[in-house]
């Protein structure tokens, strides 16, 4: 029984890793800060739009808040009557001296979202092109952040960053906890590894010249993982993806348990599809389940030593990466948490339909929408 203990150690090992690399992000994040920076290009800010959920004028207001020498925001619908084509409307009343334009996107793409993209982008006035969701909400200090690192290196080709999570309801704040204390630490141990060819639709920041030699959105538009099949292309020209040291935040809408389950499996199936390497390869990283069976086979201290780690690193990563309060209060709830992931984890091995945006999706092999 003690070859269970072996699972324990190699995740233990992970989240060593996770644990270094949260420390390390929390240095270098803070001296990145105090850099100063001289690469302030012009910038369009392309947000596609569907609805309105909980916080999403504070989500855009946001936008108009940043401190940036000259930028744009475009907000993309595909239909005029779109309610939240009024928030918008009332945040071009309350800055009237920002660049705010509502653009009616008629780029019909298996992939609404690209669909959208792809016409903000035809759009958009400036080189430097920064796409995120309508949820996300920014510090005054973002584009200072996220536009900068396309300058560090001639081989950066694309700005991303990390984010924080909120929820008002118990299966959000359930889920919040899963992306501050499970995905963001899998972001950077891939990145400690080398692994780095993915972007997050948090935040992506390129130049339009390069989004134009991938092909432009049209490229990823089959695609419901656009944000990784961009990031792969964009890696694919030799360009390198910098982590940048904003961190955004976003509201999560889920009110339900069944919500939530059936978002996180649309997350591991687009996951598994896009890539089964690193899908499957996380089995191995989920520290409470490994640690439960090595404590089963007699092997406590390696139990001990491999949650406590997998606690360690999702605190460090949770608080002082991301600086998520609800990570601090609900710590205690980390291993159970596990549990959940793994169970979603099992179900996202198998299966290729997943719900999106109150739709039903059938995706192929390799993660396109089917037609």
């Amino acid at each position: 029984m003690k070859y269970l203990a072996a699972p324990a150690l190699a995740t233990g090992g992970y989240h060593l890793i996770a644990l270094i690399a949260g420390l390390g992000r929390t240095l270098s994040a803070r001296f990145q800060a105090r850099e100063k920076q001289k690469y302030y290009p012009p910038v369009s800010i392309l947000k596609p739009l569907k609805g309105r959920g909980p916080g999403f004028y504070e989500a855009i207001r946001s936008h108009a808040l940043i401190d940036y020498p000259q930028f744009e925001i475009l907000f993309g619908v595909h239909d005029p009557a779109d309610p939240a084509g009024e928030d918008v409307a009332r945040l071009a009343a309350e800055f009237p001296e920002r660049a705010i334009r509502l653009v009616v996107c008629r780029r019909k793409l298996p992939n609404p979202k690209v669909g959208v993209l792809a016409d903000l982008a035809q759009a958009a006035r400036y080189p430097v092109l920064v796409i995120n969701d309508g949820d996300i909400l920014v510090g005054r200090d973002y584009l200072r952040h996220v536009v900068p690192p396309l300058d560090a290196t001639p081989q950066a080709g694309l700005s991303t960053c990390l984010y924080r999570a909120r929820g008002t309801t118990l299966p959000a704040r359930w889920e919040a906890l899963g992306i501050a204390t499970d995905f963001a630490p899998s972001v950077l141990v891939a990145r400690a590894i080398g692994v780095a060819e993915f972007a997050l639709a948090s935040t992506m920041a390129l130049r339009a010249a390069d989004l134009a030699r991938i092909g432009g959105f049209e490229a990823v538009g089959d695609y419901l993982a656009d944000d990784y099949q961009l990031g792969r292309r964009i890696t694919e020209l030799g360009f390198h993806i910098m982590l940048a040291p904003a961190v955004v935040e976003t509201r999560l809408s889920g009110e339900t348990w069944g919500d939530i389950w059936r978002h996180q499996l649309r997350w591991a199936r687009t996951i598994r599809l896009s890539r089964p390497a690193g899908y499957f390869g996380y089995a191995i990283t989920n520290a409470s389940v490994w640690a439960a069976l090595a404590a089963a086979a007699g092997a406590w201290p390696v139990a001990a030593a491999c949650l406590a780690l997998r606690l360690l690193a999702g605190v460090v990563t949770g608080v002082a990466v991301l600086g998520d309060e609800n990570v601090a209060r609900l710590s205690f709830l980390m291993p159970f948490r596990d549990l959940w992931g793994f169970a979603v984890w099992l179900a996202g091995t198998v299966g290729s339909t997943v719900e999106w945006q109150g739709e039903k999706l059938k995706l192929d092999k390799e993660g396109r929408i089917l037609r």
